[in-house]
């Protein structure tokens, strides 16, 4: 991931998109996403595997770049693309979740899980959880950041807010504010 730090906190799927801010890519190689894996891991069902591979990598990168085209237009009222569409559903339908029922001897239990490789696990529950903020009417909620030079989205809890990070973005327009006021003075 560089120097660049990824953004995360937002909605699962926003947080997917937000790892390409700009022309950068925080997802760039295997070691960026078991990187970016490791920072969802409370998130995610599945535990984070020691080696992501090139092929993990281009299904999640499938699915960032699907649920990013989608996001635009339903966001703006538009509708969606539906060879993009079709991309989220099948990747959802590459490792279906089911609840596998287990007996420990005195009791029934159900634990949801996926197969299929971890990187098509990841790529599934990811396109899961775009599927589910996309059909949310919340989504129309999303904002881009008003800072100049950030790209970044955000679920809007409140109405007045502008920024993706009140810390990073924020404090960068409100310094600058302050620049400016105290350089024409």
């Amino acid at each position: 991931m560089g120097d660049l730090v990824p953004l995360i906190g937002e909605p699962l799927a926003l947080d997917l998109v937000n790892s390409r801010p700009t022309a950068d890519d925080l997802l760039a190689t295997p070691d960026d996403l078991r990187a970016w894996w490791v920072l969802q891991a409370d998130r995610l069902p599945d535990e984070v595997p020691q080696e992501v591979t090139a092929a993990d990598l281009a299904a999640v990168h499938a699915v960032r770049e699907h649920t990013a085209r989608v996001l635009d237009r339903v966001r703006r009222g538009d509708e969606p693309q539906a060879a993009d569409l079709e991309a989220l559903n099948r990747a959802q339908r590459a490792a279906p979740a089911i609840n596998e029922l287990t007996w420990d001897g005195s009791a029934l239990a159900a634990t949801r899980r996926r197969d299929g490789s971890p990187g098509r696990r990841l790529a599934a529950c990811l396109a899961e959880a775009a599927a589910e903020l996309l059909a949310d009417p919340a989504v129309t909620r999303i904002r881009e950041c008003e800072a100049d030079h950030c790209v970044m989205l955000f679920l809007a809890a409140h109405p007045r807010r502008r920024w993706c990070s009140a810390a990073r973005c924020g404090n960068r327009v409100r310094v600058a504010r302050h620049y400016q006021r105290h350089k024409a003075g």
